[in-house]
């Protein structure tokens, strides 16, 4: 570390020999470096130094795997608005107000006067997480409206200088982690101040006198990170948030000490387009379907907002959130599950309630989450979700079930013998299974022993062999739908059709010659209507193909929130015989547009 940090800052100053003002800053990246190569020797008389190279990914993210389930933290000054500014309700999440509302800095300033949580309980706090189930904590340290949530060396706008509070929240909930075994972490809008003259998002202040963004990173941001990086103990995350266009070399500057400091930490893909970090990052709604990712994480607000807001009792219900956990985990993915303290450090009872809830069923079933895979079948059943263990060679499967009926059955499409199959709760209550062509039965009997989630543990004699997925076929209805995720793809060159998980649909459609069909069956043949739906920005022309039938759709723009997705019919198809068949989708060489699919349907025309 000692070399690495001092030839990182040669190379530094070399750049930047020519531009004295930038010189300067450079200077005061090299004695942060410096510092932490200084800190980094003498903690080396104790400790081995490790650097990022020498740790796999697999040994940082293993803990991470195994946790599943942490708790995200949106606090700051902003919540003495509580989402109100002149008596009115402004839109968004409640830490935006500034930007929303267009409040002046010096107004906004004002706010830190008044701003003394003085009910905030590290360790009532820490304690709430680990009843929940939580397993790592992350915090806002700094959020776009540029106050630090702790004793910034490089800013007096912050808790300890600018409040009556005078206490560090960040140092508190720390230590208080690593008392109750909570891996810690920080969120930091790294691009985003709306306070720092340098800082991005703040087009309003005409009272501004602009700076550079790298100006901003060296003179703040820099210096903030690698305090929070070396004076909070180990730190378990840094988590960045909302990428802007900055200069490489200070993106660069901000990932290297990161990983110089703490070459243990876990990063997500936030920090700029060309660092993808250490995991994918869903925000809000969780994939459909499981991601092409290795790791992955949801991040979701309790309630609808992701700072406190007075008028926010949008308050998910407790069967939504445990089922979101076993969502998470059952597409190998994890849950941060963000909570809003009030101006005083509280939370609302309806949060607390809530998380007190989730801790009530992991006391019971954690073994169906913590440390699971991802289901080994690729059908998502209709009665529920599938978590998995591999142990000695064999695998347990955790059949979380939702909808149970007394009599029923849940099949799993594996083909496997069953060693046992038990209720986690209760190994004495067993379940009889069948094993058919489409894979196994298990039979349930009695009462769902949990409203929410009821585990059945169904153990295999070996390692899990899946199915290949149902194909794609009519309903009873006579329909068949293609959906995005069952899309197929050939001929690309260039940027050309893909899955996107956040918006379950096809997109990032550039190429004209990227091609992309489905395989289906019909057993009732006849004339169809074929209807798809999607969204464009602009209008464009597609060729449909179905066996041989072509024809040419011109389709309109939908409007220009690409997310909204709106139903059009694409013409009709005639299908006169049973069995597989193909339906293809082909740009229009010379008036091809992008466009985002969700799914083809095949429709019957009742006559």
């Amino acid at each position: 570390n000692f070399y690495y940090c001092n030839y990182y800052m040669f190379l530094h100053l070399k750049a930047n020999f020519k531009m004295k003002k930038v010189a300067i800053l450079s200077l005061l990246l090299a004695l942060i470096l410096s510092s932490a190569c200084k800190q980094n020797i003498k903690e080396s008389k104790v400790l081995k130094i490790e650097t990022k190279e020498q740790i796999s990914d697999e040994e940082r993210m293993e803990w991470w795997q195994e946790a599943r389930f942490g708790m995200f933290i949106h606090w700051g000054i902003y919540t003495k608005l509580a989402g109100f500014y002149n008596g009115k309700a402004q839109p968004n999440s409640a830490e935006w107000i500034m930007n929303r509302a267009e409040i002046p800095i010096a107004e906004y300033e004002k706010l830190a006067k008044d701003f003394n949580p003085t009910k905030f309980n590290a360790k009532e706090f820490v304690s709430l997480a680990k009843q929940a189930g939580m397993k790592y904590m992350v915090i806002t340290a700094k959020h776009h409206d540029g106050f630090s949530m702790f004793n910034s060396k490089a800013s007096d706008y912050n808790i300890v200088d600018a409040t009556p509070f005078k206490r560090d929240i960040l140092k508190e909930l720390a230590a208080e982690c690593q008392k109750q075994g909570i891996k810690f972490g920080f969120y930091y809008s790294q691009a985003q101040d709306w306070h720092h003259p340098g800082g991005m998002g703040n087009h309003w202040d005409k009272t501004i006198k602009r700076v550079s963004s790298d100006e901003y990173v060296y003179e703040k941001a820099l210096p903030e990170v690698k305090q929070l990086l070396t004076e909070y103990g180990p730190i378990a995350i840094f988590w960045w948030d909302t990428p802007r266009k900055m200069t490489k070399k200070v993106v660069d500057s901000l990932y290297h000490i990161t990983t110089a400091l703490q070459p243990r930490i876990i990063t997500n893909d936030r920090l700029g387009d060309d660092y993808p970090g250490d995991h994918k990052t869903f925000e809000r709604n969780g994939p459909r379907y499981k991601p092409e990712a290795k790791y992955w994480e949801l991040c979701q607000p309790i309630s609808g907002s992701w700072g406190y807001r007075s008028d926010d009792d949008n308050f998910k219900p407790i069967p939504t959130l445990i089922r979101n956990l076993i969502d998470q985990a059952s597409k190998g993915g994890n849950y941060l599950l963000n909570v809003s303290p009030t101006h005083e450090g509280t939370l609302k009872q309806e949060a607390i309630d809530r998380l007190k809830a989730i801790g009530a069923w992991m006391d019971k079933n954690s073994e169906a989450i913590y440390g699971t895979q991802a289901s080994p079948t690729e059908t998502i059943p209709d009665w529920g979700r599938i978590t998995m263990k591999k142990v000695e060679g064999k695998a347990l499967l955790y059949l979380h079930v939702y909808n149970w009926e007394d009599g029923g059955a849940l099949p799993v499409r594996l083909k496997n013998e069953v060693e046992s199959c038990y209720l986690l709760t209760n190994k004495s209550r067993t379940f009889q299974t069948e094993i058919h062509d489409n894979g196994i039965n298990v039979k349930l009997t009695g009462k769902a022993p949990d409203s929410v989630a009821s585990v059945i543990v169904l153990k295999l004699k070996g390692l899990p062999n899946a199915l290949p997925q149902k194909p794609l076929a009519q309903n009873e209805k006579g329909e068949v739908v293609l959906p995005a995720y069952r899309a197929q793809y050939e001929n690309l060159q260039g940027p050309g059709a893909q899955y996107d998980e956040r918006l379950d649909c096809i997109s990032s459609w550039e190429s004209e010659t990227a091609r992309v069909y489905w395989n289906f069956e019909i057993k009732t043949p006849e004339t169809f209507q074929l209807i798809g739906n999607y969204s464009a920005k602009d209008p464009t022309e597609i060729t449909v193909s179905v066996n041989g039938q072509t024809k040419n759709i011109k389709i309109p723009a939908s409007g220009k929130n690409i997310k909204r997705f709106k139903k059009l019919e694409l013409g009709t198809i005639t299908i006169n015989k049973e069995g597989k068949q193909e339906l293809s989708l082909m740009p229009v060489v010379g008036k091809w547009t992008a466009l985002n699919l969700k799914e083809i349907k095949i429709q019957p025309i009742k006559n």
